[in-house]
């Protein structure tokens, strides 16, 4: 994770981003560390990156990299105005002692891509449409040695993978179907026929950009029905409010790297 200390709206390359829109970066903090005690009182260890100065969007780590088996496969932003902070994660992974692969192809880390090690042996999925390219996904593949499904995004809103789709355990999801093709929802539904569907106020609400360790799920407190959609599928829904870093675009998952060792 990373804090928010020079978080700010100061452009808009998502539909939620509206440079008109003030961002109190003090209560984006305060929700930001108490994202962190929520996730360290559950059990988890939080590594923090230093945010760096004219990087507003560091928050949202999860868009760095993404790992597998001790592998990250890094990002490389679409907009200029993130390049750079895939600079700052590659550092952080490699002084960490991992293995970190630069990429050739535009992808933006666990923003558009899910893991699931008990789905199909191990089955990556892959987001595409606004942000990172197919490409990616082929080259994922090959780095990570772990079969990719893609998915193609449709609705701008939902312009990350993971701002529609969440893995909610080591083989279940949850999703919404309107924000992907067609042809998408079909493999979706083959794959996963059991999964928990999100509704419009749900996804609209950032229900999906959650966090899971597979019985509790971490969510943001306006996606109530989504809480409750998640407690009758048996898991322990904890609502976060993250009003502020909403207005980036984001919410508990964009702002955490899960790391898998």
């Amino acid at each position: 994770m990373c804090p928010p200390e020079y978080y700010e709206v100061a452009y808009a390359i998502n539909p939620w981003m509206d440079t008109a829109t003030p961002v109190d970066t003090e209560l984006a903090l305060k929700q930001w560390e108490r994202l962190r005690e929520t996730l360290t009182g559950l059990g988890h260890t939080v590594h923090v990156l230093t945010p760096e100065a004219n990087l507003p969007d560091m928050v949202y780590a999860a868009n760095g990299a993404f790992m597998v088996d001790g592998t990250a496969y890094g990002a490389r932003f679409k907009h200029p105005q993130r390049t750079a902070e895939a600079i700052a994660h590659r550092a952080f992974y490699e002084s960490n002692g991992w293995t970190y692969v630069a990429p050739a192809q535009t992808n933006e880390g666990e923003g558009d891509f899910a893991f699931l090690p008990d789905a199909y042996g191990g089955l990556v999925l892959a987001g595409y449409g606004f942000r990172t390219e197919v490409a990616a996904h082929a080259e994922a593949q090959d780095v990570l040695g772990r079969p990719v499904v893609s998915l193609r995004l449709v609705e701008p809103r939902f312009y990350h993978l993971d701002t529609a789709l969440a893995a909610l355990d080591d083989g279940a999801i949850a999703y919404y179907p309107a924000a992907f093709s067609e042809p998408s929802q079909r493999v979706l539904r083959q794959l996963f026929p059991d999964a928990v569907t999100a509704d419009d106020a749900d996804a609209h609400a950032f229900g999906l950009n959650l966090v899971s360790d597979g019985r509790h799920v971490v969510l943001n407190s306006e996606a109530t029905g989504m809480a409750q959609k998640l407690a009758d599928a048996g898991y322990v829904p904890v609502l976060v409010e993250l009003s502020e870093l909403k207005k980036g675009g984001g919410s508990v998952k964009c702002c955490v790297a899960e790391l898998r060792p």
